[in-house]
């Protein structure tokens, strides 16, 4: 799951995206408005959590922002501003969801599974296709009916083929998938991680669909159970 950390604060965003990328998230921070402004032209996020108290301005604003262009990733405020009007305000401009702090971080990434969920249409954390399941939350593969372990950029990068449920993915897509653009990595980095989910899940998990990217092959659906 690539997630935009929206904050200020080094401390407070470095503290966010170090305990999100344990628990199998991509992350991005953006120190201002106009920062996270560039990182969602530049970048497609799963979700998004957004400080109000920007330098550049109000965290609303963007928020406002970004309704008004239809950009539609999930939300979640979270703000020292814990009253029910200033909760109430949040959730009317566009918010998902409002966490006060100071926070829990296991509140915070169940809250963001959740937002990633109802977002993807499902009511559960399995992603599911013929042949494989996937917990989002637990971090739980299984193969024909057997536990399989996977590297978190494994990990990512098959939660990023299941999300997109047989569409093509580009490359880029899921170098963002599985880095975000902070991160200067190989450039066939992402070739490298499928050859090693072909090699853990079968030859036919992902297939390359040439000139465009990868997607989850329609073949993958024999093996022993």
């Amino acid at each position: 799951m690539h997630a935009l950390i929206v904050e200020d604060n080094v401390l407070v965003a470095s503290g966010i995206k170090a305990g999100l990328e344990l628990h199998g998230f991509t992350c991005d921070v953006a120190a201002s408005a106009a920062a996270a402004q560039l990182s969602v032209a530049s970048s497609q996020f799963d979700v998004c959590v957004l400080d109000l108290g920007l330098p550049d301005g109000d965290g609303l604003q963007l928020l406002s922002h970004w309704r008004a262009k239809a950009v539609n990733m999930p939300v979640l405020i979270l703000t020292a501003r814990g009253s029910l009007e200033d909760k109430l305000t949040g959730f009317q401009t566009g918010s998902d969801d409002y966490l006060v702090k100071p926070f829990d971080l296991q509140e915070l990434v169940v809250r963001l599974q959740a937002l990633h969920r109802r977002a993807g249409g499902r009511a559960s954390d399995w992603l599911e296709w013929p042949g494989l399941r996937l917990n989002t939350a637990a971090h739980e593969a299984c193969v024909h009916g057997q536990p399989v372990e996977l590297s978190r950029r494994e990990w990512a990068l098959l939660d990023a083929l299941l999300q997109a449920n047989g569409r093509v993915l580009t490359a880029a897509q899921l170098h963002d998938s599985l880095y975000g653009f902070e991160q200067e990595v190989g450039s066939n980095t992402v070739n490298v991680h499928v050859h090693n989910l072909r090699k853990k899940l079968g030859a036919d998990l992902v297939e390359t669909v040439r000139g465009l990217g990868f997607r989850l092959g329609s073949a993958y659906c024999q093996g022993t159970p």
